[in-house]
């Protein structure tokens, strides 16, 4: 189970979502019971009907930035440009006047420290320093970083989503964001989320169901590829998280009432173990989370898990193997595949209890 190729599976291209359900919650839901391993398949509103009237849901609310930017160095060529440091750039925003940060830059020739590079706008940036394959970029924006990034960045869609986006990047901007999305930093989607709506979220309420939110600022890193032969020495990507003090006194609160916690998506299975004690007792912070959940991981505080279905050999589909079973869970992963369901972000979903 510690060999890379033990999370391999196929995929036909076919089964990749290019495009969101027309209604978010009438996407199809997967649902796994773990103590008798029988699937059911149903709706993502079905969960008014699966969850416990006293579950409390742990959700992500970090936003989606439009970290994807294109503009042409001064010497030719186009470039595209990924911010995934956000939060250093507001910071040195604050302190400098600037937005300075690392990025991802794909050219036919990648600049070089010291290039100059021309946005729309009056926009310019230069690179200030080079990290293997991380650049450091200076902005300078007559208009101001943000007011820049939201008139003319784009929604960073994973590498999986092959499609003209011309068409369909001002919708991503709304369908590649949760509805409860708040906090800004985030480069990709916890896309679990992505299946929820006001309307089923006041439904899950009425029932007595509560929500906590947290924030991980989902990375890049999401989608580098394991590469070592055994997954124990892979290094995950560390991201920014935040719970509160109120959230985290919410949790505790409920799992000393004998409730059960049910994380929506991995970001938030990765937080809350990060920051549980032996007994599962959370505690409120900021920082960054590098928590690499592969099986034999012994959880201490998530009960149950929403999640979609994860890229063949991905650390996300180690996570939801190790609370459930590896074999198990690429069990299901055929079924889906053979019923037609939708995978990768804006695709269907599965509840693991």
């Amino acid at each position: 189970m510690y060999l890379l190729s033990d999370y391999s599976y196929d995929l036909p291209q076919g089964k990749i979502a290019q495009t969101p359900c027309k209604n978010r919650s009438e996407s199809k839901l997967l649902h796994i019971k773990r103590d008798s391993g029988i699937l059911t398949h149903l709706q993502f509103k079905n969960l008014t009907d699966l969850l416990r009237k006293d579950d409390l849901l742990v959700i992500n609310n970090t936003r989606v930035i439009p970290a994807r930017l294109f503009g042409t160095k001064a010497s030719g060529g186009r470039v595209e440009i990924l911010i995934i440091d956000y939060a250093a750039g507001l910071k040195s925003l604050e302190k400098k006047g600037f937005f300075q940060c690392d990025c991802l830059i794909r050219a036919s020739r990648k600049p070089k420290k010291g290039a100059r590079i021309v946005f729309e706008a009056g926009t310019e940036a230069e690179v200030v320093e080079e990290k293997e394959s991380i650049s450091e970029v200076r902005f300078f924006c007559p208009d101001g970083f943000l007011w820049f990034l939201n008139r003319f960045g784009e929604t960073p869609l994973p590498p999986y989503i092959k499609r003209e986006e011309k068409n369909e990047q001002m919708n991503d901007r709304t369908t590649y964001q949760t509805v409860y999305a708040f906090s800004e930093g985030a480069v990709a989607a916890p896309t679990a989320g992505l299946h929820f709506t006001e309307e089923l979220m006041d439904k899950l309420m009425a029932k007595g169901i509560e929500f906590a939110p947290l924030t991980l600022h989902v990375g890049y890193g999401t989608f580098v590829p394991v590469k070592t032969e055994d997954i124990r020495q892979h290094q995950i990507h560390a991201e920014y998280f935040s719970l509160s003090k109120e959230i985290a006194d919410k949790i505790n609160d409920a799992r000393q009432s004998n409730r059960r916690i049910v994380a929506v998506g991995t970001t938030s299975v990765r937080v809350l173990e990060f920051v549980s004690d032996e007994k599962g007792k959370v505690n409120a912070g900021t920082g960054m989370c590098n928590l690499f959940i592969y099986p034999g991981y012994r959880f201490k505080c998530v009960d149950a898990v929403i999640t979609n279905f994860h890229l063949p050999e991905s650390t996300l589909l180690m996570l939801v193997s190790a609370f459930y079973d590896r074999e198990k869970i690429l069990a299901a992963y055929k079924e889906a595949i053979k019923t037609d369901y939708r995978f990768f972000s804006y695709g269907d979903a599965m509840l693991i209890e």
